[in-house]
């Protein structure tokens, strides 16, 4: 592995790449509600929002999100509920767990304030090389290197750096850069600078170079590489799962809903009763069959259902067939599961698919 050390930061001139980078970035940077002051607790909840996420999504729920828990008292303190509904539809929701339960460690280990020493910081659930980094050095001005894919697309064309950035290995390579590169007089500005070129102007494909304002200094400009840079190996194959799930209603305008389990993919989060499905038979039957075994429901499904949604995450994808049924009753004997008023189903944090499941199936 070859660090940047033994070939292309020599080439650089660091002070002028510095000026010229910190000039554009205080003169173009986007006005962020996470940018108007530095309390770390905000930037560190606005860095996890910012992580699979983009930065017009994150806007609203941060601003919500610190308007329920300004303090990270408030976020020790409140109902893990209660915080999966401020981040519904967020989406990777061990982030927010992780977030909760390394808040309550800060309140209980260290007053309430967010450590400001890699050693303590990087000890925290949830909080890698990147996320201490970038508290470190925008909250508390600590010259350290916070690494994301745009500050990696940024650094592997300006220095001609031909590490695979898909391996984790390569990160290293990366950090090693920045810590030479890096104002020791503003490494709040310098890391967020370099965040907000790869956002707006090195972008994955047809970045903007004639408006790149560290231009001069970037190899892959000067060599033409532009397009081969980064490397990236592909992700591996997807996985597609077929699932069946059920609106089943009760005659008082109830509906039934689960919660999934409290550890893997979306836990803890509510959904409507659903099942794998087999490929081997009818789906309307299987998720009958499914009903009458785990909930002790005797359910007639409409024959077709009334909606199909997929859902992508980064590994896999759900295909949902939605149907909708009636019972007159119902007291499901499964375990975390419940009926609640159809009124009542949106006080409950859903994933996504599960939300556009009750979304047709309210405008029917």
């Amino acid at each position: 592995m070859n660090f940047p050390s033994l070939n292309s930061v020599e080439k650089v001139n660091v002070q002028q790449f510095q000026q010229d980078l910190l000039q554009w970035y205080k003169a173009e940077k986007r006005d962020l509600p996470w940018r108007k002051e530095r309390d770390p607790y905000k930037i560190w909840v606005s860095e996890i929002m910012l992580q699979q996420t983009r930065v017009d999504t994150v806007i609203p729920y941060f601003e919500r999100f610190i308007d329920q828990f300004p303090t990270i008292e408030a976020l020790a303190a409140a109902e893990e509920d209660k915080v999966l509904k401020a981040w519904e539809g967020l989406g990777y929701y061990s982030r927010v767990r992780n977030l909760q339960a390394a808040a309550r460690e800060v309140h209980e280990r260290y007053g309430g304030k967010v450590p400001n020493t890699l050693k303590e910081i990087s000890s925290l659930k949830g909080v890698g090389p990147y996320t201490s980094g970038a508290i470190l050095s925008i909250a508390y001005g600590v010259p350290e290197p916070a690494v994301d894919g745009n500050v990696m697309r940024v650094l592997s064309r300006i220095l001609s750096i031909w590490e695979d950035i898909a391996k984790p290995s390569s990160r290293k390579v990366f950090e090693e850069a920045v810590r030479q590169l890096i104002s020791t007089e503003d490494p709040s500005s310098f890391n967020q600078a370099l965040m907000e070129l790869g956002a707006l102007i090195c972008t994955p494909s047809s970045p903007s170079c004639l408006l790149c304002p560290v231009r001069e200094h970037c190899s892959a400009f000067h060599e033409g590489t532009i397009n081969e840079l980064p490397v990236k190996t592909k992700k591996k194959t997807m996985r597609h799962v077929h699932l069946a799930a059920a609106v089943v209603k009760t005659e008082k305008e109830e509906v039934i809903i689960q919660k999934r389990p409290p550890e893997g993919l979306l836990a803890n989060l509510w959904e409507f009763p659903n099942t794998e499905l087999s490929g081997m038979g009818n789906p309307r039957v299987e998720l009958e069959l499914f009903l009458k075994r785990e909930y002790g429901l005797d359910v007639q499904l409409e024959a077709e259902p009334f909606a199909k949604i997929q859902h992508v995450f980064s590994h896999l994808t759900w295909d949902i067939d939605v149907y909708e049924g009636t019972v007159s009753s119902a007291i499901p004997k499964k375990e975390n599961s419940r009926v609640v008023k159809t009124e009542e189903v949106e006080e409950y944090a859903f994933s996504v698919s599960h939300q556009k499941i009750w979304k047709k199936a309210k405008g029917r």
